[in-house]
């Protein structure tokens, strides 16, 4: 072989390599060992014209979380809707399982990032005709919108991002997704790939900075508190009013009593938390793991909060149970 034949032989066993590794890099799956944080909680903007459809914000991963806000997204062709993507556990890790667009809505994990997507399908809006009907009850447009309509959902609340593992949503595709996931897809347009562009660029999305809480794209509706001393204060029930001056003060003495409780674990928790920072702090650690011991606290806080919540429900149930049929009550 002559000198210049090896060379080119070379040079075509090169640009092999390189597309090789190219369309190897294009089906990597990165695994995370710990799950990404709760769904942000924000306003829709209102939609910018026909044929769009709404995507979803969502927790992305380059190293550490980052927030990828939802936007209004043109349809690639008429009749087609949006699989968001999700996260799922297996394999002793979190991976991501990217969206696409097709005839009809798969699987997303059964992960509740609303505005239509409840957890299984899209009820949105829909295609007729070649134009896109928007469901009023769930997505915010203008007036100047007459392809609409009206039909109200049963929305839950759930902010959890991800689908198995500790604390995932136990959800499993129905036959029909299924269908859905073999079909003709589309793959995200470049105004989603320049959204998720935009948002690793701005180190204002990343979990470490912003604590869960969007800075940019669609407005958030309240902070995702991550420390105790994030949370608004506790909030005391309204006066008890019975009728009966014995039974209000007694329970005026037990709200009082479930107030003070509540203050002090919350001062229990963030003394907690502070020293844990304290030791990352030591230990030099890195954005991963601050990140890791960011997302456990956010995850005790909100546990925390929930409980306190339930509490209360609970105590206000009782207090009103007894008012009715306590002596010297008011029906």
């Amino acid at each position: 072989m002559t000198k210049n034949a090896n060379c080119c032989s070379k040079l075509i066993l090169a640009l092999g390599m390189l597309v090789l590794s190219t369309a190897a890099f294009a089906q990597v799956r990165v695994s995370v060992g710990f799950a990404p944080p709760a769904l942000l909680a924000y306003e829709q903007p209102l939609c910018p014209g026909d044929g769009y459809l709404w995507t979803p914000g969502y927790w992305a991963w380059d190293g550490e979380y980052y927030w990828v806000a939802g936007g209004w997204v043109m349809a690639p062709e008429p009749g087609y809707l949006w699989t968001p993507g999700y996260w799922g556990w297996g394999d002793g890790g979190y991976f991501f399982n990217e969206g696409y667009w097709g005839m009809s809505v798969g699987f997303y994990g059964g992960i509740n990032y609303g505005f239509g997507y409840f957890g299984h399908g899209y009820e949105g809006g829909r295609w007729e005709g070649g134009h896109f009907f928007y469901n009023t009850a769930v997505n915010r447009v203008g007036g100047n919108f007459h392809n609409v309509y009206n039909t109200r959902v049963n929305e839950s609340v759930n902010r959890v991002s991800y689908n198995g593992g500790s604390g995932g949503i136990n959800a499993r595709a129905t036959s029909q997704e299924e269908a859905a996931g073999r079909d003709r897809h589309i793959a995200p347009v470049a105004a989603q790939t320049e959204r998720v562009q935009t948002a690793r660029n701005d180190p204002q999305q990343r979990f470490s900075a912003n604590r869960g809480a969007a800075t940019t794209g669609a407005t958030p509706r309240a902070n995702t508190a991550v420390h105790p001393r994030d949370l608004a204060p506790v909030e005391r029930p309204a006066a008890p009013n019975t009728g009966n001056a014995k039974l209000d003060q007694k329970y005026q003495q037990e709200q009082d009593k479930m107030v003070k409780q509540q203050n002090q674990d919350r001062q229990k928790l963030q003394q907690k938390q502070d020293q844990e920072h304290q030791q990352l702090t030591k230990q030099n650690a890195n954005a991963a793991r601050t990140q890791q011991v960011e997302q456990q606290h956010q995850q005790q806080t909100q546990q925390m909060q929930q409980g306190h919540s339930q509490q209360m429900q609970q105590m206000q149930q009782r207090q009103s149970g007894g008012g009715a049929h306590g002596g010297g009550g008011r029906r």
